[in-house]
């Protein structure tokens, strides 16, 4: 049994979060030889429907780690192209084969699987701790400086004084609330539903989103399973279940194409997870001694996958930027500030281009009452397979990519152990 926590202790570096964000900014703190605590409200990393795209981008920061060979021998399916649907037409949109990078592939895995590898990554160096059942509260401070994180525990409250606190605890974040952080709302006319369909041999190895009218569902290749999201309008979910669980699943058949006869699989609404998009963006990502990165500092839509790599971006560019002046102590708000101008721009463009999609194409699609017709993009990207590239470069390797320049520890690597 692990010992129990003490009530109060420091760290160099506090991070609210187990997600993507928190997990990469501390394997590459402690790889830079800060000591780090994570705090996750939660007793595991078992959660569903989460983020389970690896761009190209992220997996070019594991492999400049020297990891990439340790990820790819764990389960994972790998994605070279995306397809679309559009009524009874498909058309290839994205080729990913042709990016600058080590690996021209999306790699889906587990979230849960990506952040135990993170975890375990971590844990060969000395200074880290992962507490679990660790879910930050309020803020520490001194004067108008965040000096730490006061957490609950199930042994009660305790309280992590730190040197800086990053705050990766999500888009409902706590500690930019407590900071006074307010985001700017961008607004998401959609909502997302999830839920699983069985994979069978016969069935394509391929992500597919398919439009149809007044409809939009994407069937994601996860093994041995289709990881399925219906499109809906915001708010819609309450009249989707006041129509009945038939119903729904007679729009999943209709949708689903070569799934269509296994909607049973759907036995109830309990087997369907609704996904609230939000699209928003802090004003300010810092205060004295706290620095927001991943959704806590930006939520986006999920089109295109892209949230989980921007968040890591964000983490290796706080790493790249504050493990030196982290090494001599608080570092202080000029400093927090060239992370947010660092990665300011990147989220910018890419929040204006996902809301361009959500209200071109999304927003119409699902008021259309005919069947839809392919834009002109869509068959040129088909026909000319050079234009694929771009989407491909966008999705895949995104806007101002990071990559590792933070040191590896040199005084040895020992596993510590969770906390």
């Amino acid at each position: 049994m692990p010992a129990p926590a003490p009530r109060e202790f420091a760290t160099g570096c506090c991070i609210a979060g187990g997600g993507p964000a928190g997990m990469m900014a501390a394997l590459l703190l402690v790889r830079a030889g800060i000591p780090v605590t994570v705090l996750e409200k939660h007793a595991d990393f078992l959660r569903d429907f989460r983020g389970d795209t690896i761009h190209p981008s992220t997996l070019e920061v594991i492999a400049e780690l020297g990891l990439l060979d340790d990820f790819l021998a764990r389960p994972h399916q790998k994605v070279s192209s995306i397809r679309a649907a559009i009524g009874d037409q498909s058309f290839e949109i994205a080729d990913f084969s042709h990016l600058p990078t080590r690996c021209r592939f999306i790699a889906l895995m587990p979230q849960w699987d990506f952040l135990d590898f993170l975890a375990d990554s971590a844990r060969r160096y000395p200074g880290f701790r992962l507490m679990m059942q660790a879910e930050a509260t309020g803020l520490l401070r001194d004067q108008d400086r965040v000096t730490g994180v006061v957490s609950r525990t199930p042994d009660g409250d305790i309280a992590v004084r730190a040197d800086l606190v990053i705050a990766a605890d999500g888009r409902h974040s706590t500690l930019r609330e407590k900071a006074g952080l307010k985001p700017v709302v961008l607004g998401a006319p959609i909502d997302v539903l999830w839920m699983r369909l069985s994979r069978r041999d016969s069935d394509p190895d391929v992500p597919v989103g398919r439009f149809e009218a007044g409809s939009l569902f994407v069937m994601i290749y996860r093994g041995d399973y289709w990881q399925c999201a219906m499109v809906i309008p915001k708010g819609g979910f309450e009249s989707i279940r006041a129509r009945g669980i038939e119903a729904f699943r007679d729009e999943v058949a209709r949708l689903a194409n070569f799934g269509a006869d296994r909607v049973g699989e759907i036995r109830s609404f309990d087997d369907v997870k609704l996904l609230t998009v939000a699209v928003d963006r802090l004003e300010r990502w810092v205060a004295p001694g706290l620095l927001c990165i991943g959704d806590a500092a930006h939520a986006m839509s999920p089109i295109g996958g892209v949230g989980i790599n921007l968040a890591i971006q964000d983490a290796v560019a706080a790493a790249n930027i504050l493990a030196g002046p982290l090494a001599a102590g608080p570092p202080p708000v000029p400093v927090l500030e060239r992370v947010e101008r660092r990665r300011l721009l990147p989220t910018r463009l890419t929040q204006w281009a996902q809301v361009q999609v959500q209200n071109r194409i999304l927003k119409p699609t699902l008021a259309a009452t005919s069947r839809p017709r392919p834009p002109l993009v869509v068959k040129l990207l088909d026909r000319c397979p050079v234009l694929r590239r771009i989407p491909a470069r966008l999705i895949g390797v995104g806007v101002r990519p990071e990559h590792v320049e933070t040191p590896g520890y040199r005084g040895g690597a020992a596993a510590t152990g969770d906390g």
